[in-house]
């Protein structure tokens, strides 16, 4: 069964069209190293929580937005290798250029697929 890698975090709306190139660029990257399907969701319908939610889990500001994504490999052990080739990958790092989002605000985390309905 599939493994998925998945990410929550908030970016600036305004840098939109710029996460969006970086995401395309990265998903890639992932793809050439064994993923098989990397999607990108910008929310649109995220409500504030008042206990837990996905803007609170983030930090997220009120110029932000959260996105939700996610990458496919077919397996943890195919993860482990595609992530830490992705990871070494320059590409996946190009010089001079800043991330559009504050990273230590992202939570991400690996799962087993249980259900694919």
């Amino acid at each position: 069964m599939n493994y998925i890698v998945g990410f929550v975090l908030a970016v600036p709306t305004a840098k939109r069209e710029e996460y969006t190139r970086l995401a395309r660029s990265a998903a890639g990257v992932f793809r050439e190293h064994g993923a098989l399907n990397v999607v990108e969701c910008w929310g649109d319908d995220v409500p504030e929580g008042k206990l837990t939610s996905f803007p609170m889990a983030v930090k997220r500001q009120e110029d932000e937005t959260v996105v939700f994504s996610w990458i496919t490999w077919p397996s943890r052990e195919a993860r482990d290798v595609g992530m830490q080739k992705a990871m070494e990958d320059k590409r996946l790092w190009p010089e001079g250029q800043t991330m559009p989002f504050d990273g230590k605000r992202m939570i991400y985390g690996g799962f087993q697929v249980i259900l694919d309905h």
